[in-house]
């Protein structure tokens, strides 16, 4: 199974794509997609085409994401929610099943505590994914944490290929 896992944003967004065969995660991308400092409807534009390219590129079985969280602000949860939306939206157009995690989950499942900074969580991705290399940035790791921790929840119940929230 290939998972693409995002950690969203409007400005830099991480991707990692996993794959998971008889139990052995393996990682096969990952990276930062940097929008700069336009404005919202050029980056949102711009991270549609690139999460629409990759898809059609890489051909996952599922997309896994981040839910928003209740961050610094306000106009940071809409901004997240805007780039959550153009990558569902580019999953959907691709026939993908999408899946949604909470941070927290996602950083229990990965590190076994739903409060670990992202040194943390980078370290375990590394662990999981026997990645020796430091170069994993921090929002890769997490786009890598988010794909992992769907792994992990589809090894036990089956999903039906809807958007499920976890």
């Amino acid at each position: 199974m290939k998972v693409l896992g995002i950690d969203p944003g409007s400005r830099a967004c991480g991707y990692g794509l996993v794959d998971f065969t008889s139990g052995v995660l393996v990682a096969l991308d990952f990276g930062v997609w940097r929008e700069g400092d336009g404005r919202l409807s050029r980056r949102l534009e711009s991270l549609f085409a690139r999460a629409e390219r990759f898809l059609a590129d890489c051909r996952p079985d599922a997309v896994a994401l981040e839910t928003v969280f209740a961050g610094k602000s306000a106009a940071s949860a809409v901004a997240l929610s805007h780039a959550r939306g153009v990558v569902l939206l580019a999953a959907a157009r691709a026939g993908l099943p999408t899946y949604e995690y909470e941070p927290l989950t996602i950083k229990k499942s990965i590190t076994g505590y739903g409060r670990a900074e992202k040194p943390q969580v980078r370290e375990m991705v590394k662990s999981l994914l026997s990645a020796t290399s430091a170069a994993i940035p921090l929002d890769a790791a997490d786009a890598l944490a988010t794909a992992i921790c769907h792994c992990h929840h589809a090894s036990g119940p089956t999903f039906d290929g809807r958007t499920v929230a976890c």
